[in-house]
């Protein structure tokens, strides 16, 4: 029996189709973030997120999805999302979203700052002067009105505080009230939700050196490990994982730039807690210890972050964390992502759209999309949030991280870090994963040549160059071939079979069927959108639609994103 093979450009390409499509063209490409597929007919409609998160993380999105595929396609929608994003910032240096017709209450979210100052990074890592000038306000403008703790009073005496220690009157700010105590998001969890911009903020520090941006993360940090209580003396926490493991990155970072190690490490022991509560193959629960685990379901979201942070641990030198990246993007990263639209219920003989809403070819759209809570072996339909426009903007980010270091350039060495197929500069890399086990490298470029070897590919090793047998000379986890000239092929060889593991996830106790690296096969299998269909050439199982579909109803208290 053959498997299909694990493709990032195929993931890449689906999204880009979600992204451009997924558009209100009269709304100069705004996002649509609420997707009904659950209602006769499907629909889209506007929310105050899409101006304010999305169009932020979207940008970020399609300008990763368009650099892995080197396309021109989709420029059009990404100067869309760059014009939205660089509209409606304040004098005080807070962006606020547009009064549009499905907003209420005009006001900015510091949650949302993560998704916006990282949108501006992106921008800046490609050269432009506006986004560093917006970005730069805005650093000044979170600085300003922080609290910034200077004096414990305790019962026995006054203790100074000596190191930076911020954090925000409020989770929200109202554009014409400031800091209302009485309006608030009524998520809860105020630390740690308005806390997820710490990677945004130290990233925003190493890419113009803005000691402003050090500064405000520094006391973001020490808040957030000391006197937030929001994590035990492990690590361990209560809450979002999305926000905590994007917290846990920005922690990673900031403690790798400033030789901080106790910011490193606490960092890790969060990334390993949550990796504690996720699957061996990349399902990430969506909250820790908030629901019984047999009511979670993963944000696609935490899978970027643990992908995000596994490379953030890798750069700080915990080469070990290849291993789940590798795991975690080619299987449940992958699943979760919506291959085949047909289960969608579409009538296209409405009239036209009406603001707001749109009915129109639902099921060409929502390829490329992302769940926003699904099940290990399948994407539930019946949930709020079963396709989501958050997730849309992280997964890409996440296909682009991997993308990036699969093959990597660096003193003339070329390092393959990943057993993922890309033709880079560098080099050419084809897998032969699932079927067989070999990762074949075709040098463009002459010098040193290391391949990473991951536990999976286990001892019984075997390397060609050029058709003849190598010595294996190991450097660390990788396999070291000096002198390698352009036009060399390298191959490593090594004995693959099929093993079947039992794993308890979300207190459900599934036979997870191992290829290698990939997960071929999960028992018992799911519905309606089931997972991990994975044998070469034979039709998925795809509900069809159906008019008596239950109609989903969007309850705020269910909009816990």
């Amino acid at each position: 029996m053959r498997y299909e093979k694990y493709s990032l450009d195929r993931s890449a390409r689906l999204a880009l189709n979600y992204l451009t499509n997924m558009v209100d063209e009269r709304e100069d490409y705004l996002p649509y973030w609420l997707i009904n597929v659950n209602s006769f007919p499907a629909w889209a409609k506007h929310c105050r997120v899409d101006d304010a998160e999305l169009v932020a993380s979207w940008y970020s999105a399609i300008v990763a999805v368009r650099e892995i595929l080197g396309t021109d396609e989709g420029r059009d929608v990404e100067e869309g999302f760059r014009r939205h994003l660089y509209k409606h910032w304040g004098d005080d240096g807070f962006r606020y979203h547009e009064a549009y017709p499905w907003s209420h209450t005009i006001h900015h979210s510091f949650h949302e700052d993560a998704y916006i100052l990282a949108g501006l990074n992106t921008a800046i890592e490609a050269g432009d002067g506006t986004a560093r000038d917006i970005a730069h306000r805005m650093v000044r403008g979170l600085r300003k009105v922080v609290i910034h703790r200077k004096l414990r009073t305790f019962w026995n005496g006054d203790y100074p505080i000596t190191d930076p220690l911020y954090e925000f009157p409020n989770d929200v700010l109202l554009k014409h009230g400031g800091f209302d105590l009485g309006c608030t998001t009524g998520r809860g969890e105020a630390s740690i939700r308005n806390g997820i911009m710490l990677h945004a903020v130290v990233r925003h520090y190493q890419l113009t050196s803005d000691e402003v941006s050090l500064d405000l993360a520094t006391g973001l940090a020490n808040h957030l490990i000391g006197i937030s209580r929001y994590f035990n003396y492990k690590g361990e926490f209560f809450g979002h994982v999305h926000s905590t493991v994007w917290v846990a990155s920005g922690l990673v970072l900031l403690g790798r730039l400033t030789a901080t190690d106790r910011y490193i490490e606490f960092g890790r022991m969060i990334y390993e807690y949550a990796k504690s509560l996720s699957s061996s193959f990349g399902w990430v629960p969506e909250y820790a210890q908030w629901h019984p685990m047999s009511e979670e379901h993963c944000e696609t979201c935490c899978i970027k972050d643990m992908i995000e942070c596994g490379f953030e641990l890798i750069d700080a030198g915990y080469d070990e964390y290849y291993d789940v990246v590798n795991r975690f993007v080619r299987n449940q990263l992958d699943e979760q992502q919506v291959k085949d639209g047909s289960f969608v219920p579409v009538d296209n003989t409405r009239g036209p759209d009406q603001p707001g809403i749109t009915y129109k070819d639902l099921d060409r759209r929502v390829v490329g999309g992302w769940s926003g809570g699904s099940e290990p072996n399948s994407i539930s339909l019946a949930r709020f949030r079963s396709i989501a426009g958050c997730c849309v903007g992280t997964a890409p980010q996440a296909l682009h991280m991997v993308w990036r270091r699969v093959v990597e350039e660096r003193d003339g060495v070329v390092s393959i870090n990943l057993p993922i197929e890309r033709d880079a500069a560098a080099a050419a890399v084809t897998i032969g994963y699932p079927n067989d086990g070999t990762m074949a490298v075709r040098a463009k470029k002459a010098g040193e040549y290391r391949l990473r070897v991951l536990p999976f590919m286990g001892e019984r090793l075997a390397l060609q160059v050029n058709g003849r047998d190598w010595p294996l000379v190991w450097r660390g986890q990788c396999l070291k071939i000096d002198r390698v000239d352009a036009g060399d092929t390298i191959v490593l060889s090594h004995p693959i079979r099929e093993t079947v593991q039992r794993e308890s996830v979300m207190g459900v106790d599934y036979e997870v069927a191992w290829k290698g690296c990939d997960v071929v096969r999960l028992t018992p299998g799911g519905a309606p959108l089931k997972l991990y269909q994975r044998v070469e050439g034979v039709a998925k199982e795809i509900p069809r639609p159906s008019s008596n579909t239950e109609n989903l109803s969007f309850a705020p208290t269910e909009q816990k994103k």
